[in-house]
Parts: structure tokens; sequence; C-alpha cells
């Protein structure tokens, strides 16, 4: 996994829900924990865009419900700077799923991506419709 370029601000904690933009049947994730987070005590663990975190399934096809998956998290609401001083926010959280080698379950992905998560997960971004 490769460093991405920017300091994303970490918009997602324990507990948000992310939407899963793929075509693997989940359609919502509830974020659990977050994937080499070392943080302070008493502190939430909190992930960014391209970030790894690992999710519950709370809504989707039976095969996928209740299952716990890992995921990377493609777009936030929260606003973040990029090394070229423009910041960037999206319309809402989303993720897309992940295998144990880290590449896409999914086939499909459907909604926007942004570019920092094709910096570190190269997989993602031929999958991806659009990359902002």
């Amino acid at each position: 996994m490769k460093a991405i370029s920017t300091h994303t601000t970490k918009g997602i904690q324990v507990g948000s829900k992310l939407r899963c933009i793929d075509n693997t049947g989940a359609k919502e994730l509830e974020v659990i924990s977050v994937k080499g987070y070392r943080g302070v005590k008493r502190r939430n663990p909190r992930a960014g865009v391209g970030d790894i975190v690992i999710c519950a399934v709370k809504k989707g096809n039976q095969k996928v419900m209740h299952q716990v998956v890992k995921a990377v998290v493609v777009s936030q609401k929260k606003e973040y700077r990029r090394a070229s001083g423009i910041r960037i926010k999206f319309a809402e959280n989303t993720a897309v799923l992940l295998d144990d080698n880290l590449d896409p379950k999914g086939k499909e992905i459907k909604g926007v991506v942004a570019k920092e998560v094709v910096e570190r997960f190269s997989s993602v971004g031929k999958l991806a419709r659009v990359i902002i």
C-alpha cells in the first residue's frame, strides 16, 4: 500500500454509516474499526479517504448481510485539502469492498472515486467510472 500525496482530514469515525458503491450486493456499511489506526487512549478511531476500514454490512442482499468485511473509503463529506491548495468534499461517505489481497470484490464501481484512492489502490481506479 502506497502513501498518498495529501494529508486528508479524517471525517469518518467508528459507528459511521457508509454507502457501498460497488456491485457486491451490499448497500450500507457500518464502520467497526480502522485498520492500522494508532491513537490515544479513549479516542475514537478515525478514517479518511484512502483508509481501510473493517465494516459490518447493515443493508443489502441476504448473501452479504451481517458479514464483517474490509472496505476502502473512496469519498467523504468532510472537506480535505489537496497539495495544490484545492479543497475537496463529496456529497456522501462511500466505500468499496475489498478482499484479503486488497483488490475490489465487485466488478463495477458506480459512483465517484477520489484521486487519492487511485494513487494507493490502482485496482480500484481501473473499475471506477469517474475519478475526481
